[in-house]
């Protein structure tokens, strides 16, 4: 289950890109991810309230995917339809709807495991993790199926509508492998059947803002999200790019190369506890904010033409483990202990709606107003340096960087939390 659900991810995040620019919708890849925090803000507690009262949840994981999956199957077959041109709105109108389902089935299947492991004897917190690495996996073997993948196309699946149709395959077969999951029964009598509509929408956390720590803490969730998306939408069009001036391997496979990211970040989730028990919370997180600086930074200077920029898109594969996992997962963590127990799914949420919703959302709409005022796609489908416009690529992961750089040093003046190690 974790691996196709991922693998659905996995087959058009980072590289959606790159078809985009090849007809026509360089100018509006933001959208395609911005749309994904959006639905992200409401859809989740929808399909929750959903799962908590009417329907079972792997039932309602095997309903939503197929939704979703039919939707982005559409959206390629559109695509297919309209050949070298293709129209924004009916594309990203189908694509909406097929992300707006597949969105919560992130929570879904986290929820469906946990219930099957409770329900059969196993522990949670021991047995889960191994199965969510799959997860991980499941991403970066879609990844590198649509790099490779070619079937007759002149060129491969990353840089054809195919990856769209790819992973809504995967959520169709994803939805028909739902029937056969064991049943995760609806709680007939506890709390879930009693909450209001505060707590269902995680608006009761935002009683959290009242603490100064966790107002920062949030503030600075949502500044730091900003980073979230953008090297999703916008690292492999520039790795690609180098591939008009030259036949380096490396330009021409930009998905297999990103996919060293999601690599990193399955091994860094493993320093996590060694880190948060010595570090804190406060040095963890600033580790994640320069780990950001450190990401945009080595793009600036990579390249796949030289072996010393080769070397920096390398290292700005494997920081982003730590910038990414860091984050998140110690982010999560910290909620975890300082909100109380009856706010604690609400709490999580509200990390959620500033980090992936409200942060990622308005980072990847400035990241594309950036990346549209210095580069532009070409008539060969490559994203260049705008005619006109000095700095290029380079320009844009400098200011990046830039940013995160003066997040993280505010970061480190304002935010006070004193480190217990018998705590953490």
């Amino acid at each position: 289950m974790n691996f196709l659900q991922f693998a659905v991810w996995g087959s058009y995040l980072v590289c959606i890109g790159n078809f985009l620019g090849r007809v026509g919708l360089g100018g509006d890849i933001s959208w395609f991810y911005v749309v994904q925090g959006i639905v992200s803000i409401f859809m989740p507690a929808v399909l929750g309230i959903i799962a908590d009262k009417f329907v079972q949840p792997q039932r309602l994981l095997g309903i939503a995917h197929l939704i979703a999956g039919v939707f982005m199957i559409a959206s390629g077959m559109y695509a297919r339809a309209m050949g070298s041109e293709v129209p924004f709105w009916p594309l990203f109108s189908l694509y909406t709807i097929s992300v707006a389902f597949y969105m919560p089935t992130i929570a879904l299947s986290n929820t469906v495991a946990f219930s099957i492991l409770t329900r059969f004897g196993y522990d949670t917190v021991k047995d889960f993790p191994p199965i969510r690495v799959f997860g991980t996996v499941g991403f970066i073997a879609a990844m590198w199926f649509v790099n490779f993948a070619k079937f007759g196309f002149a060129e491969s699946f990353q840089f054809t509508y195919m990856q769209l149709i790819v992973s809504g395959i995967l959520g169709i077969v994803l939805a028909v492998y739902a029937l056969t999951l064991p049943q995760c029964p609806i709680d007939k009598s506890g709390a879930s059947q009693h909450k209001t509509f505060a707590q269902r929408f995680g608006l009761d956390a935002f009683v959290l803002f009242k603490q100064r720590k966790m107002a920062l803490f949030f503030i600075f969730s949502m500044l730091l999200g900003v980073s979230l998306q953008i090297t999703n939408g916008f690292a492999t069009p520039y790795i690609n790019s180098f591939a008009m001036a030259s036949e380096s391997w490396f330009a021409q496979n930009p998905t297999l190369l990103t996919s060293l990211s999601q690599a990193s970040e399955a091994l860094c989730i493993l320093l996590i506890p060694f880190c948060l028990k010595r570090f804190g919370i406060k040095k963890v997180m600033l580790i994640a904010m320069f780990g950001w600086v450190l990401r945009f930074g080595f793009f600036s200077i990579g390249t796949t033409e030289t072996i010393g920029g080769l070397v920096a898109l390398f290292a700005s594969m494997i920081v982003y483990g730590v910038a990414f996992d860091f984050f998140n997962v110690s982010g999560a963590l910290f909620v975890e202990r300082e909100a109380g127990s009856d706010i604690q799914a609400s709490a999580q949420g509200l990390f959620m709606l500033m980090t992936n919703g409200i942060g990622a959302s308005v980072g990847t709409w400035a990241a594309g107003k950036v990346v549209n005022h210095y580069c532009a796609w070409n008539t060969a489908g490559y994203c260049v340096a705008k005619e006109g416009v000095a700095g290029g690529w380079e320009a844009v992961w400098t200011i990046f960087a830039a940013y995160a750089l003066v997040v993280a040093v505010t970061f480190a003046i304002v935010f006070k939390y004193k480190h217990t190690p018998e705590k953490a």
